[in-house]
């Protein structure tokens, strides 16, 4: 029988190479009072949404706004709740990229597990992802942290300036409906906390119910002294395919059953906050 270590044993012996640091030009530092919600955008997966998201943080559009919903087990979203904040230079409307073209496999870590919504599913880069090799399309997938872009009935009607993050079990049958941009990478427990909303889909009815966001910036816009320095585990090594196996297969002295098996969702991208 084989054994496999385990995801702490393999969290321990890594090394330093087996770590990245988050790009200061694709990290939004939401403030938050009770504290900040760090994400990492993923433009080579939905460019002109996460361009124009940059756009809308950079005039600070999102400073003094709320959070506007907490659906429970769902979703917590943000933005405007009067729509009627004004855009400078960022676009009101963006072309919905619900899945992109891939040219290679070559940061691509595929599980070798069947997936429910897609031919192939895996990791590219830290980022859960799924893809559809006959038509040589990709998209990132609605796993816990995801960050998308609400819209409306028309693709192009989202831009960016309401988003939201997946607080509860993946809802994954939102894929390729929705635009993703990216995924929370500290800070989830803020948002998952919120009081949840009593108007349908999770919504606040009152100001009151708001809890109100300070200020939205990139990372790069921030000092460097100030800034929450994280590194995440990378997806294209040999540590990473070990870690996979180890949640395929728990084992110890609790684990009676090894399944053999994993979805997506449930496979583990550590964080660490380094010093």
């Amino acid at each position: 029988m084989h054994t496999y270590r385990s995801m702490g044993d393999i969290l321990n012996q890594s090394k330093a190479e087996d770590w990245r640091a988050l790009d200061p030009a694709n990290t939004l530092y939401l403030e938050t009072e009770k504290g900040r919600v760090v994400i990492e955008l993923a433009p080579e997966f939905a460019p002109k949404n996460v361009a124009n998201i940059r756009a809308l943080v950079k005039e600070g559009y999102f400073d003094g706004l709320a959070m506007i919903r907490s659906h429970d087990n769902y979703v917590a979203q943000w933005g405007d709740p009067n729509e009627k904040r004004e855009f400078k230079k960022a676009a009101k409307k963006v072309d919905g990229e619900f899945t992109v073209k891939f040219k290679s496999d070559a940061s691509f870590t595929r599980l070798p597990d069947s997936d429910g919504y897609a031919p192939q599913v895996g990791h590219v880069n830290g980022f859960p992802v799924a893809r559809d090799p006959k038509t040589q399309t990709t998209w990132l997938t609605h796993c816990y942290g995801a960050v998308g872009v609400a819209r409306g009935n028309e693709t192009d009607s989202g831009n960016g300036s309401s988003l939201y993050a997946v607080i509860g079990h993946a809802p994954r049958h939102l894929d390729r409906n929705i635009t993703v941009v990216g995924r929370v990478m500290f800070g989830i427990e803020l948002l998952a906390s919120l009081p949840r909303g009593k108007a349908p889909l999770g919504f606040y009815e009152t100001e009151e119910e708001r809890t109100p966001i300070k200020s939205v910036r990139l990372a790069a816009d921030v000092l460097e002294s100030d800034r929450t320095k994280l590194v995440v585990f990378r997806t294209d090594t040999a540590n990473f395919q070990a870690l996979i196996e180890a949640q395929r297969n728990r084992g110890g002295e609790w684990y009676k059953f090894a399944a053999n098996h994993i979805e997506l969702c449930n496979v583990p991208i550590p964080v660490r906050l380094i010093p």
